[in-house]
């Protein structure tokens, strides 16, 4: 095996429940709690929930192993990866690329995370203001970002013991407590059945090629994977952990979190007698109203974006120490000044999509995909750039590396590997690539 300088001290998890804990909040996020209720309600319900579970057993498991594997191995970050197992090769680029992808994601994702900040207060307050109106305003919506980055910034700099693991040991079961708290809100409002028909009750009458391809991409997108972040994470995992298992309880408590926001949204919308199928602005355009018009409404309304909050922050600090487990690693920067410089470029990097949801009109009015600067940022970064990450983790892992060299990493920790390595071979060398290249196909084709 290739590679066997000694990497730069660096830190290490405390636990594999605290790795779990945090990498699974890296991949839980506005993904999960925003993206996944729309996505089904436009897809028919449970029919696609199903379709969603297999996609996420059969494409995310495999790639995020990928991934796992090539950081405890290398014990670097995705440029410091791909250098250790092929140095001097091009394959280094796919490193850099999660870079980029990386902090270009963190400086939109910060924008949106500061507008679940905003609507704690604005819900609580009762403020009839318009999403639009509110998003328009840089007085609040500049603030709202600054705030999110810094609070960002405060948890990363801190390490991965004593930062990231602390801090996903408090964040996750308070997410996972205020989920359980409002689900039982929800539930239990008059007419929530229907929407618990439509969301276990599946009909595959409805199922079509659209369905199944926005199963597969919500799998896909929903668990972080194709910019490194897991591959940076991995990077802090002990030999002693196993890695499949690992990354089969991350992949796990990422898709139930999505599944319980659904039970949480689905049965509340229906108990409104609204569409279920609304789209994007579900969360912050429809779900408000709801709240509105319920018995203590605007508590639990002011919960359920304190809720998004903290699942935007598990994601956006993954997404700053990426970046800055590069500048630690390759550039020997300390810590401190690597988190601040790399906050730094994303919040510039980020203004623009802060003025382009009203502020400035030209920013707001773009002929690219996605409308807006924010919009286009979006398709690109986190559906484009992670797929084609993605794909070539997993072309590299199969292909290049080759199993029989990764799978002494993954034997290491999980001695049974051996009896399913075939299927995961097969996975990771035809299907994974071939789904991701589908997906790339229809991504392009949906904007030309």
């Amino acid at each position: 095996m290739a590679g066997n300088a000694k990497p730069h001290e660096r830190g290490e998890w405390g636990s594999r429940f605290g790795f779990v804990l945090a990498a699974a909040g890296s991949a839980i996020g506005l993904g999960n709690i925003w993206r996944f209720p729309y996505v089904t309600g436009q897809n028919g319900g449970a029919a696609f929930l199903i379709l969603y579970l297999l996609c996420v057993l059969l494409l995310g498991v495999p790639v995020m192993v990928a991934e796992l594997t090539i950081g405890r191995y290398s014990r670097r970050n995705p440029v410091g990866a791909f250098a250790t197992i092929r140095p001097g090769s091009y394959w280094t680029l796919v490193g850099y690329l999660g870079v980029l992808t990386g902090v270009c994601i963190l400086s939109y994702y910060t924008v949106m995370a500061g507008y679940s900040i905003g609507y704690i207060v604005k819900t609580l307050i009762n403020n009839q203001t318009s999403f639009e109106s509110f998003t328009a305003n840089t007085w609040l919506s500049i603030p709202l970002f600054l705030a999110f980055m810094v609070l960002t910034v405060l948890v990363v700099q801190g390490g991965i013991k004593d930062g990231i693991e602390r801090w996903a040991k408090i964040l996750m079961p308070i997410l996972l407590l205020l989920l359980v708290v409002l689900i039982i809100r929800s539930i239990t409002l008059p007419g929530a059945g229907k929407g618990l028909t439509f969301y276990f009750k599946p009909d595959f009458s409805k199922v079509t090629g659209k369905t199944i391809l926005a199963a597969l991409g919500q799998a896909f997108f929903s668990l972080s994977l194709g910019m490194g972040a897991m591959i940076t994470y991995g990077s802090y995992l002990s030999k002693r952990d196993n890695i499949v298992t690992s990354g089969c309880y991350v992949a796990f408590f990422d898709t139930l979190i999505a599944v319980m926001a659904g039970l949480l949204i689905f049965p509340a919308l229906f108990a409104m007698g609204l569409d279920p199928s609304e789209g994007p602005g579900l969360v912050f355009k429809v779900l408000p109203k709801i709240f509105a018009s319920i018995p203590g409404g605007n508590v639990v309304g002011a919960g359920f974006f304190l809720l998004l909050s903290i699942a935007a922050l598990t994601s956006t600090i993954s997404l700053l120490e990426v970046a800055t487990a590069f500048l630690v690693d390759e550039k020997h920067w300390l810590r401190r000044r690597a988190v601040w410089i790399v906050a730094l470029v994303g919040l510039c990097l980020g203004l623009p999509s802060v003025l382009s949801q009203g502020a400035v009109s030209w920013l707001s009015n773009l002929p690219l995909p996605g409308g807006d600067f924010l919009g286009f940022m979006d398709w690109l970064f986190a559906n484009i750039m992670l797929a084609v990450g993605a794909f070539l983790i997993s072309v590299f892992f199969a292909w290049i590396w080759r199993l029989n060299a990764a799978a002494a990493e993954i034997l290491e920790g999980y001695p049974g590997f051996q009896r399913f390595s075939v299927v995961f071979d097969i996975l990771l060398k035809f299907f994974c690539p071939a789904v991701i290249l589908v997906l790339l196909f229809f991504l392009f084709k949906g904007v030309l």
